[in-house]
């Protein structure tokens, strides 16, 4: 699915997605992936969802953001309360939803100017 997003300037945004693929800025990624409006991090390392550790997470929490979109693929899935624990102390949002709502919600945030990144897992 294309996504259209008039006030995205210079910032990262989705262009797309879809069966194995994610688009940022019309560049096509078959990865897992962390984005903020200034950068895109295509090293994420993190194959699925049962893979997520506190790791990946404390490099969420290293950038410093207001909120954080986990987008975990086809389906909704949740995180252990304690992987959560650390946002929470942090006061830091963290909201979980699938893959496409993930990429939508991740651009209207961004457009208003939010200190938002979305971490997307590509499975």
């Amino acid at each position: 699915m294309k996504l259209h997003l008039a006030t995205a300037g210079n910032r990262n945004h989705f262009t797309g997605y879809g069966d194995g693929y994610l688009s940022i800025n019309n560049r096509r990624y078959t990865c897992s992936v962390v984005v903020t409006p200034e950068a895109v991090h295509d090293t994420w390392n993190v194959t699925g969802f049962d893979d997520l550790n506190a790791a990946h997470l404390q490099f969420l929490l290293s950038l410093k953001p207001e909120i954080v979109i986990l987008g975990t693929g086809t389906t909704q899935r949740f995180l252990q309360p304690a992987l959560q624990r650390d946002f929470f102390a942090a006061q830091i949002g963290i909201e979980i939803m699938a893959t496409p709502a993930a990429c939508r919600t991740y651009n209207i945030l961004m457009a208003e100017g939010r200190a938002v990144i979305a971490a997307v897992l590509l499975i």
